[in-house]
């Protein structure tokens, strides 16, 4: 291993266009080049000319399996995330990708972490396959209590610590560019983004959001807008909510890291499903409602100690849906408390998150 010239190669859900994952990628980057300022870094990418332009990083298509094994036996450290790597509520096929790059890395007797990631939903056969193909991986860092102890159960061998995600230490850049700042109008208008994607439940989610749209529009003259942080999918059931709204909220077009948290910065809050949306919210303190499609939605609410239920939940509770009027009534009326409670949530764990990358130092 060059230690002046560390290879670090990043597996994750990268180049999809989804600016959540992007997000992560983008964060971990500039971390790494903090961190270690000579390290080459490299990232299994689905477009991966555009990822190397973007981020100035060298990239592997991650689909090209011989590639990514040369990828693998150049490297000198291997990172598995961030994000929701490890669950097969997506597709078996997915987990056996990223549980195969950890494998292939640890046979090539490789350094390897699962980093800064959830862990789940998994079932049985999920659970033994993490177990079996990750049982040599000598670290790991988990976002989440619940993940932390999930994958303590599966991989007693590993030493996994409870961190936070890296976007929780992302620094804004640049504002709203004019395009934006156009459709959104006078400044002085309150802003709710609305972030959301498909679910199980789709129907009662639209309903739920569309009453929460008219509310904040008819009795606290907020506007709201929907921001597809997912793409074309997000832009779809957006369009659905929309035409069930009265109060007529706008659909903006997808945009970049950038102008997104510029553009949450400014809301005074958020309605969202996309856990990065919650996030860059928690970052600013913008209170939100968040609506849990995804038990690391949960587990986020959770961890920042954050005072309001869930919105809607796709897992099961002996607890009934929280009444939507109460809801947007209390965000209203606890708003500056809540964005306190928020700033405070965010500030712990932008330190957990900076762990993930201490602990790098110990692979090298």
């Amino acid at each position: 291993m060059n230690l002046s010239a560390p290879r670090i190669l990043l597996s994750g859900y990268y180049g999809y266009g989804n600016l959540g994952d992007d997000a992560l990628l983008e964060v971990i980057v500039a971390q790494l080049r903090q961190r270690f300022p000579h390290a080459v870094l490299d990232v299994l990418s689905a477009r991966p000319e555009e990822t190397a332009h973007q981020l100035r990083v060298e990239a592997t298509p991650r689909a090209d399996l011989l590639a990514m094994k040369r990828a693998i036996d150049r490297a000198d450290v291997i990172l598995s995330g961030g994000g929701g790597l490890l669950q097969n509520a997506t597709s078996l096929k997915s987990l056996l990708y990223y549980v195969g790059v950890l494998r292939t890395a640890t046979l090539a007797k490789k350094q390897a972490m699962i980093f800064a990631q959830s862990i789940g939903p998994l079932d049985m056969l999920g659970r033994k396959t993490v177990t079996e193909f990750c049982r040599h991986v000598p670290l790991a860092t988990v976002r989440d209590t619940a993940s932390q102890s999930l994958l303590t159960r599966l991989l007693p061998q590993t030493r996994v610590e409870l961190t936070a995600d890296p976007v929780f230490l992302y620094e804004p850049t640049e504002h709203v560019d004019e395009h934006f700042a156009d459709t959104l109008g006078r400044d002085d208008v309150p802003l709710a983004l609305i972030s959301v994607r498909k679910s199980s439940q789709s129907d009662v989610v639209a309903e739920r959001v569309a009453s929460a749209v008219d509310l904040l529009w008819e009795q606290q003259g907020i506007r709201s807008v929907f921001f597809p942080l997912g793409g074309a999918a997000d832009a779809e059931v957006s369009t659905t909510i929309i035409r069930k709204a009265k109060s007529q909220p706008l659909l903006l077009p997808a945009a970049n890291l950038a102008t997104a948290a510029a553009l949450i910065a400014r809301c005074r809050m958020v309605i969202g499903m996309r856990l990065h949306a919650l996030i860059l919210a928690a970052r600013f303190g913008i209170p939100f409602l968040a609506l849990s499609y995804d038990p690391k939605v949960r587990a986020l609410v959770e961890d920042l100690e954050y005072p309001l239920p869930l919105m809607w939940s796709a897992q099961p509770s002996t607890t009934a849906l929280p009444d939507v009027q109460t809801l947007v009534d209390r965000i209203g009326r606890e708003h500056d408390a809540l964005a306190a409670s928020l700033r405070a949530g965010a500030e712990r764990m932008r330190i957990a998150a900076l762990r993930n990358f201490e602990l790098i130092d110990t692979l090298l």
